[in-house]
């Protein structure tokens, strides 16, 4: 079942591994809704820092995969594939996606597809999926972040940690979040942070150590790596649980474990772009339950930085890796 479809449309491809500037519009054949896929035309598309990775080569997509770069979307349904129920034709919703993305149309897991929080636009809705379902497996499903514990995040002004501060206040943690500015700092604390850290002129582990009275922290959700992760081991509490999405620091340390054993510490990690769809259809499902509420409340919501059209696809790239931003940027068609 389907609307009145064009055959083509314009997505951003991947010329050559490289800059920004590699990013360029095409034109592309209309993806099809297969069985238990819905097909969306795109109101406004999320960039990620996985999508900067694919660019540079690093991230290949998993195979079945589309090679355009996108991984969260946001628009109105207009086909449905074969055995889809509970969504119709015109319906708003947001997606994560494996792939896809930049462009006017992108099919989608129908379990993947979560409506459109009441009061939000579609560049809002599109800044929700790759962070919400991120923080949510990997902070309170994987590490168990449980209402009175404590939690550390780095990168505190990117769209997975300004997601990951407000969650873990909304349901009772307290929060510390590592920023790279007194502007960023300011901005983790007014999202919820009990303490912002300016990382460049403080020591993360003796500002959480003195925080919660020489414990530290129960949980860390670290995207850096690199020496973050033997200071991580200092920061954490017995029994605490360090979590790792990314490693812009680098993945490789020389590491001494005696602390792990010492305080009986668990480490864990994941990507989640190449997970099967039951496994994600179950994050939505937990999300529509325990974050949607928060989202229509406004206790909650994604902090926005910039959007683009998307044809402007490597302006929004260089701004990314620019690091200066605060928040979610996205792309917009029409």
């Amino acid at each position: 079942m389907s609307q009145n479809l064009p055959e083509t449309m314009t997505a951003i491809e991947i010329s050559a591994p490289g800059g920004p500037e590699v990013l360029v519009p095409t034109t592309r054949p209309v993806p099809q809704a297969a069985a238990g896929e819905v097909l969306i035309q795109i109101a406004a598309a999320g960039v990620n820092r996985p999508d900067v990775l694919q660019r540079l080569g690093g991230y290949p997509p998993p195979p079945g995969a589309s090679d355009i770069p996108g991984l969260e979307i946001a628009g109105s349904i207009v086909a449905l594939g074969e055995g889809v129920s509970g969504l119709s034709l015109g319906d708003k919703v947001t997606a994560l996606v494996t792939g896809g993305g930049y462009a006017q149309y992108c099919a989608a897991p129908a379990v993947q597809c979560l409506p459109i929080p009441r009061g939000f636009d579609m560049k809002q809705a599109a800044a929700l999926p790759e962070t919400f379902f991120t923080v949510w497996v990997n902070v309170f499903e994987r590490s168990g972040l449980k209402p009175g514990e404590s939690f550390l995040v780095h990168g505190g002004t990117s769209g997975i940690g300004t997601t990951a501060i407000q969650l873990a206040k909304a349901l009772g943690s307290r929060v510390f979040a590592t920023a790279g500015s007194t502007e960023k700092v300011k901005a983790c604390e007014d999202l919820g942070a009990e303490r912002g850290i300016n990382y460049r002129e403080e020591d993360f582990v003796a500002v959480v150590k003195e925080a919660t009275g020489g414990k530290g922290v129960d949980v860390v959700l670290d995207m850096v790596g690199g020496d973050y992760i033997q200071r991580n081991f200092k920061a954490m509490a017995p029994d605490g649980r360090l979590s790792f999405i990314a490693f812009l620091g680098g993945s490789k340390a020389e590491i001494d474990f005696t602390s792990v054993m010492l305080k009986r510490l668990t480490i864990t990690g994941s990507t989640l772009r190449a997970r099967p769809v039951e496994f994600k259809a179950g994050i939505a499902a937990a999300l529509r339950e325990k974050a949607w509420p928060l989202l229509e409340s406004g206790q909650i919501g994604p902090v926005m930085a910039a959007d683009f059209p998307l044809e402007e696809a490597a302006k929004a790239h260089a701004l990314m890796e620019s690091s200066s931003h605060i928040g979610k940027i996205v792309l917009t068609n029409g």
